[in-house]
């Protein structure tokens, strides 16, 4: 059933009862009440009269829109006032319709409710095609996006899986960071959703490196490791790039940060600008945890995976050095947690079939080079 908040002093509740008995109603005669109201119901849609006993009803309106939970609920406004100058800024301020009030009349008769009942289940209509629409959109950009981040893994075949597992990883710890309050002015809900979608561009930038280096059978020399690490440079121009042409999907721009600066280290050793501390930004900070995390408990063509508790043990050990001590801190923590996850991703990985590795690690020195959790 579908919620609908009414906000108005002259409506009673007994009257959006009678009259919109085929939804679920509440209803608030103080704009401040009906925000804390829709906070908690998330409202299908919200009639509203602007004209308020303890505000203006616009002011309401300016609320909801910076909410980013509540701005797109379709809010149709209850009012006397028919004048286009009303109308225009009911516009402006994300009203979707408009309704006349009768004030001449009793109030059974403010309202003609045939015409709002139908204007009512119109919107609510167009609302779930927006929304199916929105939905089927975002699920194949965010496929097409992955599918391409995870055609790097042809290229570099030591990192099958990496890209589904590490976008996992990310997401658990970030929200557990959130949870724990400990960066509270850096962290927040939207921040966390862009930073999942762009966690699996983290490497995109190996699209730039050749075959030759990163399947070389033999030590890389200087020339070729400074080729190799590269990729933090050519994956954060490229993932700018697409930001600058599509300003509307902000994760690009994240995904650019990332790719940048998820091999800088906490101590200032890292790659590519040698960044130190809270200077490399937070979302590169939790990329570097989960990739050598990821990297200890998959088996890699230099390595053996390591058990999970052996993992924790190197993250451990890189506290503060290579990792910020506050994140370790809490993917401690939770360990448990990733400890389940990386089951439930084994298995995963396992289904979509798991490649055979010939080569021992003393056969490819390289690989032991380019991708060692401390190189």
């Amino acid at each position: 059933m579908k919620n609908i908040l009414v906000i108005d002093k002259k409506v009673t509740g007994r009257e959006i009862c009678l009259h919109l008995s085929s939804y679920q109603t509440y209803h608030s005669d103080s704009s401040q009440k009906a925000l804390e109201i829709a906070k908690v119901i998330k409202p299908d849609l919200i009639l509203l009269n602007p004209f308020m006993t303890d505000t203006d009803g616009f002011f309401l309106l300016d609320k909801l829109q910076q909410n980013p939970q509540l701005q797109y609920i379709p809010v149709i406004l209850l009012t006397s006032d028919d004048s286009p100058d009303f109308q225009a800024r009911g516009l402006k301020s994300g009203v979707v319709d408009f309704i006349l009030m009768r004030s001449d009349c009793s109030p059974d008769q403010f309202l003609d409710w045939e015409m709002l009942k139908f204007r009512v289940d119109l919107h609510l209509q167009l609302g779930e095609y927006r929304l199916s629409m929105e939905n089927s959109v975002s699920e194949l950009e965010n496929n097409i996006g992955i599918s391409f981040a995870e055609l790097i893994e042809c290229k570099d075949y030591n990192f099958s899986g990496h890209v589904m597992r590490t976008e996992r990883y990310a997401e658990l710890l970030a929200n557990a960071l959130y949870n724990a309050g400990t960066f509270p002015d850096s962290l927040n809900i939207d921040l966390i959703q862009d930073f999942t979608k762009a966690v699996p561009f983290h490497d995109i930038g190996k699209i730039g490196i050749s075959d030759e280096i990163l399947r070389k059978q033999g030590t890389l020399n200087d020339e070729e490791l400074t080729h190799a690490r590269s990729h933090t440079t050519i994956g954060s121009q490229i993932l700018y790039d697409i930001s600058e042409r599509i300003p509307e999907r902000p994760y690009f721009y994240t995904a650019s940060i990332i790719a940048l600066g998820h091999h800088e280290r906490f101590d200032g050793s890292g790659y590519p600008n040698g960044l130190c501390g809270e200077d490399i930004p937070l979302i590169c900070r939790i990329v570097s945890v989960v990739n050598v995390y990821d990297a200890c408990v998959n088996e890699r063509i230099y390595h053996p995976a390591m058990s999970h508790e052996d993992a924790c043990k190197e993250i451990e050990k890189g506290s503060g050095s290579e990792f910020d001590p506050k994140i370790v801190e809490v993917f401690l923590k939770n360990s448990d947690k990733f400890a389940r996850l990386a089951e439930e991703l084994k298995t995963m990985t396992n289904m979509l079939g798991k490649l055979n590795f010939s080569d021992s690690p003393e056969e490819n020195p390289a690989m032991i080079q380019r991708h060692s959790a401390h190189a």
